[in-house]
């Protein structure tokens, strides 16, 4: 075991050693510059692969979010948040060549399919020989799943 108490490696002082891994890797407890202290792996203390609490990584992301001229022009400004799209269930895709949103013909199967995603699960996903039945289990999914999304939003 290398005792590293004392050293500095990058932000971090070693203060003492705080146990050791289910590897085997021994782990120190390091006070870091800005103040806070952290448990780190002494292989990755070693090899440089650690040299913060964190601190240098949330500091080097807002220096590059700042110094973005995109990012830099919507600092503050809250309009454009507005006008962001959030894709409907009944939304029609660029690429949806039925004509009716959440069908689509499978052509390895040579089957129509009816999808519809409600709530992070697919509550419609069935295959029909011929695209009238797929549309109307489509229409019939939409009126059950999405009025009740209405009525839980108005509540």
């Amino acid at each position: 075991m290398i005792d590293m108490s004392g050293h500095r490696i990058g932000r971090l002082v070693v203060i003492k050693r705080a146990g050791k891994l289910s590897n085997g890797n021994i782990t120190w407890f390091c006070q870091c510059d800005c103040g806070n202290q952290c448990v780190v792996d002494g292989h990755l203390l070693r090899t440089g692969r650690t040299l913060s609490c964190g601190c240098i990584r949330k500091q080097r992301s807002r220096e590059l979010i700042r110094n973005n001229p995109k990012t830099r022009q919507y600092i503050g400004n809250w309009k454009p948040l507005e006008k962001t799209w959030h894709p409907r269930a009944t939304d029609r895709r660029k690429n949806n060549s039925s004509g009716i949103t959440g069908v689509s013909y499978d052509q390895k199967q040579h089957r129509w399919i009816a999808r519809l995603y409600f709530k992070g699960r697919y509550v419609l996903n069935k295959t029909f020989d011929n695209k009238a039945n797929a549309v109307e289990a489509r229409r019939q999914a939409e009126l059950r799943f999405l009025t009740l999304q209405e009525k839980n939003e108005q509540l």
